[in-house]
């Protein structure tokens, strides 16, 4: 069993690492550690890089390639596994799916997802203490989460909140559109009914015209061709305390969200096993140029299984929230959101009380 050191460019670079030498449990030494032990790419493989990569899995005898990712890697996987078919080569390959953006198409959901939702909703219910506790010091808090082109995890904010008065007031996804003045109403009306409010913003918030801040040019772009603004929250907040006349935090809690430890779920941790033990299977059993999938039952309590999804159907695609998920007169979530998310985030989250008034 070979593994690519950071991936496609591992593969590149031929740095592959026999995983046999670190004994036949190793796996289980670091499946408790944040971030992915042989490392990431955000590499796009170009023309000339596909006959490489087959030579290099030729000259290591590879018959099976397991990829692991979102909708970036299942391109990456399907092309390969195109170009081997059209070249007579025999390789299996198999995607493991795996973002916390949540917004792989043919998949109940994703593994990462469940801890980094489990992240920002507890992240929430401190920030929403905080800024009422803060009152008219501070009392407006907009948090800035992940999520590219989707706003599964800006939403799971919402599984923070047990009562009206509790955070967040208002979650901004990417599939729907911030009207600026009505964003900054909701605030004041939260701020003036329980004096403080929390936001949440995903990290590609839009308006109607595009990112809210598209005059500037895009802070990063990715090798996929994947533009990033730079902080929706930070506009937003100047333009809440220009409203308000009170300080507004924005706050952006970056790659802790996908990396800390305290916040694993124990479904998406079980789940992510899960998914990589059906790979092999699948693989062992001739499936190729698929991704498993992760399947739930119909019935009330939670079950989830494992099935498959052609690599061409996934490659490159996008999954937004479906409508019925969203209430986009209220910048919030509906009740089937709710009901969706809960089980993926594990343990149920802690309960904070307030004094009587």
């Amino acid at each position: 069993i070979l593994g690519a050191r950071h991936a496609i460019d591992g593969v590149l670079e031929r740095r592959l690492v026999d995983l046999g030498r670190y004994g036949g449990t190793w796996w289980r030494r670091v499946d408790g550690t944040p971030g992915g032990v042989l490392g990431s790419s955000r590499r796009k493989v170009r023309d000339e890089d596909v006959p490489a990569i087959l030579s290099v899995l030729r000259e290591n005898d590879v018959g099976y390639w397991l990829t692991i990712g979102g909708n970036d890697s299942a391109e990456t996987a399907h092309r390969v596994a195109t170009e081997a078919r059209a070249a007579g080569r025999e390789l299996t390959v198999v995607n493991v799916p795996k973002t916390i953006d949540n917004d792989l198409v043919l998949t109940d959901h994703t593994p990462g997802y469940g801890s980094a939702a489990r992240f920002v909703a507890l992240a929430v219910m401190g920030a929403g203490r905080d800024a009422e506790t803060m009152g008219r010091a501070a009392p407006v808090t907009i948090i800035e989460v992940m999520g590219r082109d989707a706003g599964w995890l800006a939403a799971s904010a919402a599984l923070a909140k047990r009562e009206e008065r509790d955070g967040p007031h208002l979650v901004c996804v990417p599939e729907v559109a911030i009207d600026v003045e009505r964003f900054l109403d909701g605030v004041e009306d939260a701020y003036g009914r329980f004096g403080f409010a929390v936001a949440v913003v995903a990290e590609n918030a839009r308006g109607p015209d595009g990112p809210l801040n598209a005059r500037q040019p895009p802070s990063h772009v990715d090798d996929f061709g994947h533009a990033y603004y730079e902080g929706p929250a930070r506009y937003l907040a100047v333009q809440a305390e220009k409203r308000l006349g009170v300080r507004v935090r924005a706050e952006k809690p970056g790659t802790i969200q996908r990396s800390m430890p305290a916040c694993v779920s124990s479904t998406d941790s079980a789940e992510a096993e899960m998914a990589g033990r059906a790979a092999v299977r699948y693989a062992l059993d001739g499936a190729t140029d698929k991704m498993v999938t992760l399947v739930r039952g119909d019935g009330d309590e939670y079950v989830c299984t494992t099935g498959l999804a052609p690599l061409a159907e996934v490659a490159g695609k996008v999954r937004p929230m479906p409508s019925g998920y969203l209430d986009p007169t209220s910048y919030g979530v509906t009740a089937d959101f709710i009901r969706y998310a809960r089980p993926l985030i594990g343990a149920p989250l802690p309960r904070f009380e307030r004094l009587s008034e």
